[in-house]
């Protein structure tokens, strides 16, 4: 299939890669907003976009793939607080996104695992419940989506737990992400139950991008054809 990819950085790079190891082409190349004009109608011919630019850049680059009529994967984080309105476009226009924190298959049975442990322990309250997150020094965003994503989870299997924060907290009904960006690090996310007599801890540990860039193209080979809005939960029939 045509691909079109949206920011080149390292992660861009790596899908590029993967991606013509595995039969595809990549039709555009696209790393900044002045770049769309130029690279348009080499665009609208890709079969399936993918999206791994930033924060600030990531709705306007989803809007253009709607308008389009090219689906699209995303895989920036940071911009969750307008997915109401990115939904409801998407559907407007008929369009196609498939939307993930983390496309390693690993790290999204490891969500399911958080929600089975947050379940287990909601009646356990002498448990503090904390995050941890360890990435390179080059990520943008902290905490981490794929820490956002545990939270959340966490939050919704245990109603003693209303909000998080980026920090240290000793407030019961608050639950504390700590992140931490060093070296090269591809990402280490661990969630923690400990008490004054013991201390559950459950760890993912990427050892390099190979399973987020395959998880993402493989998300892109499954949605191309379809029309809606997507996750890893419809992927991998979670």
């Amino acid at each position: 299939m045509k691909i079109a990819l949206i920011g080149y950085g390292k992660m861009g790079r790596e899908i590029e890669k993967t991606a013509i190891e595995r039969g595809h082409e990549i039709c555009a190349r696209i790393d900044n907003s002045e770049q769309w004009s130029v690279k348009q109608s080499a665009f609208i011919t890709a079969d399936v976009a993918l999206e791994f630019s930033t924060p600030d850049a990531v709705v306007d680059n989803l809007k253009r793939c709607f308008d389009n009529q090219v689906p699209v994967v995303c895989g920036t984080t940071g911009w969750l607080s307008h997915l109401e309105y990115i939904t409801g476009y998407c559907n407007e226009k008929n369009g196609t996104l498939f939307y993930a924190s983390n496309f390693s298959i690993g790290v999204n049975i490891f969500f399911e695992i958080n929600k089975l442990l947050a379940t287990l322990m909601r009646e356990h309250p002498e448990y503090g419940i904390g995050i941890e997150e360890v990435h390179h020094i080059h990520k943008l965003d902290a905490p981490s989506g794929t820490a956002i994503t545990l939270a959340h989870d966490i939050m919704k299997c245990n109603p003693g737990k209303t909000k998080w924060v980026n920090q240290a907290t000793n407030d019961a009904d608050t639950l504390s992400i700590l992140s931490e960006r060093t070296g090269t690090v591809p990402g280490t996310h661990a969630v923690h139950y400990e008490s004054s007599s013991d201390n559950i801890t459950i760890t993912h540990s990427a050892y390099n991008r190979s399973g987020f860039v395959t998880g993402a193209l493989s998300a892109a080979e499954w949605v191309k054809d379809k029309k809606g809005v997507f996750t890893m939960k419809d992927f991998l029939n979670l």
